[in-house]
């Protein structure tokens, strides 16, 4: 079994929250040591609707602080990763029928005042909300609001033609897994031990230190760990951690809330996302996917067990499809959807009488009865992650010396030292210098890899010196880098979470690539 010196901090969790806290933390130069039981971004972080969004419908729960934080957030991560974020335009169709949810703050307090309202969403109230939107997050970079005559507009067109009028404004797109897992690669960069395929068995105070035991989910290797701090941000497993591996007796609570997706074929041609208001107050957004697909979402489900995979369900397929047939032309069903995903969102249980109406807002718990310290990380938005990471340490600063300050804001992930608009002179770059490349290879490049996409093709004059295309332009020398760099064991780690060419490739061409890794690991040994 083997020993290792004691850690400053060792977190369990290798999702956003817990890869953007060690990368802070190294970063300070404290010792980290994360433990992720399967592989990064596994779970909800690779599940999400993949946007940094302030959160517009969260004003109508009166969350301003959650808002403005958000907002603020959307431009400071755009400069650190232009190449996995960049700007979205959102579409709004409004029609006099569009409804608010009946418990949210705002539609008790108009019907109060305003009962003749009836529950309606009125065009004054979404115009003050987009108003607020606007200027909450001191917008600089971002597009303001605008106004759209759906008649004559393009994006009308794909919409029924009851939809006359729209807001559009702006939020921003992320590639959620790949967020993670350059979090993942910058703390390791500055000293901190990710270690992935690590379950922690158990948890115990011994003194002022934590004796932490894993497994290697692989080998089955035990190792026994020493910290002074120990950080829970397990996700959905937060509560199985408090109760099962550490056996604390906190009485905070996490409430499992399950969001599916549905992705179809392409439904319209331009690169806006829309944003529908159902007949029960909920939203969804469609949101153009991967060049030629368009992923809808999301439910807000209640999901007791974290140990039961999510999966979109029958009913919640179902669900989208109706929602979304409200609004587009095309009349979408089954035979439309070529994937699904869902994933659970571990929020803070606040007693919300709904899932959709539980707050999304981060809640962070120091434990200290025992000896040792254990920061439990509740709930949170992938737009906040880099401020939750911060208010961390503040906590943990509480208990061991920090000597340095927040750092995180303005300084770029792997491949992002790059201008917020540079995308289209570096795919020009590597066409010229790599002439091989189609628009669509160098795109998907830039796009995953920023900067570092030159490092990847490195000294190749044709597509034949990467190596083996496995298809959808994924080579050997990409598949070397993500083995590497990015912690990749297997080839559903490539192609569903490092990458999206799970769409695009067959079940023969994924097999391909688990064998060639399963090799390529084995001679690395």
């Amino acid at each position: 079994m083997a020993q290792t010196d004691p850690s400053d901090l060792f977190i369990i969790g290798g999702g956003i929250n817990g890869c953007g806290i060690a990368r802070d933390a190294a970063g300070r130069g404290l010792s980290v040591t994360l433990a992720e039981m399967n592989d990064l971004a596994s779970a909800t972080s690779s599940a999400s609707t993949k946007l940094f969004h302030g959160g517009l419908r969260y004003l109508e729960y009166f969350e301003f602080r959650l808002v403005r934080e958000a907002l603020i957030e959307r431009e400071t991560l755009l400069r650190a990763m232009p190449h996995i974020s960049w700007p979205m335009r959102f579409v709004l169709p409004y029609h006099k029928d569009m409804r608010f949810e009946a418990d949210t703050p705002t539609s008790k307090l108009l019907s109060f005042f305003m009962p003749w309202m009836k529950g309606r969403r009125p065009a004054w109230l979404i115009r003050l909300g987009l108003f607020l939107y606007d200027h909450l997050g001191g917008r600089k970079i971002l597009p303001g609001t605008a106004t759209l005559d759906l008649t004559a507009a393009p994006e009308g067109a794909p919409l029924q033609d009851r939809f006359a009028k729209a807001y559009e404004y702006s939020d921003c797109w992320v590639e959620d897994s790949r967020l993670v897992v350059l979090n993942a690669r910058d703390a390791e960069a500055r000293g901190a031990r990710i270690l992935t395929r690590t379950e922690v068995v158990s948890a115990l105070r011994e003194g002022d230190l934590w004796r932490i035991e894993t497994r290697d989910t692989d080998t089955g290797e035990t190792a026994t760990h020493h910290a002074r701090m120990l950080v829970n941000a397990a996700g959905p497993w937060v509560g199985d951690v408090i109760q099962t591996k550490v056996r604390s007796n906190s009485s905070d609570g996490v409430r499992l809330v399950r969001g599916s997706h549905i992705v179809t074929r392409k439904l319209y041609d331009h690169e806006k996302c829309y944003f529908f208001q159902g007949k029960d107050g909920r939203i969804i957004f469609a949101i153009p996917y991967e060049r030629d697909f368009t992923l809808i979402g999301t439910t807000d489900a209640e999901h007791d067990d974290p140990s039961k995979k999510p999966e979109c369900t029958p009913d919640e397929r179902r669900y989208l499809l109706d929602f979304a047939n409200q609004y587009f032309k095309q009349d979408l069903n089954d035979d439309d959807i070529v994937w699904t995903y869902s994933g659970v969102r571990p929020l803070y249980d606040d007693g919300a009488s709904s899932a959709t109406a539980a707050t999304r807002d981060y809640t962070l718990k120091v434990e200290t009865e025992g000896g040792a310290p254990m920061l439990n990380v509740f709930g949170g938005k992938i737009t906040t992650y880099r401020r939750l990471a911060e208010s961390a340490l503040e906590k943990i600063g509480g208990h061991l010396k920090v000597a340095k300050g927040p750092w995180t804001a303005g300084v770029p992930l792997p491949g992002g030292d790059f201008p917020v608009d540079g995308v289209a002179d570096l795919i020009a770059g590597l066409r010229r210098d790599y002439p091989f490349l189609t628009e669509d290879w160098a795109l998907r490049l830039v796009r995953a890899y920023g900067t570092e996409a030159r490092t990847i093709l490195g000294a190749a004059q044709s597509a034949d010196d990467l190596g083996r295309n496995f298809g959808a332009t994924l080579t050997e020398a990409e598949l070397r880098w993500l083995m590497r760099q990015e912690f990749a064991h297997h080839a559903e780690d490539v192609v569903w979470r490092r990458n999206k060419l799970g769409l695009r490739l067959s079940d023969e061409q994924v097999e391909a690539i688990e064998a060639w890794m399963q090799r390529a690991r084995a001679e690395a040994r």
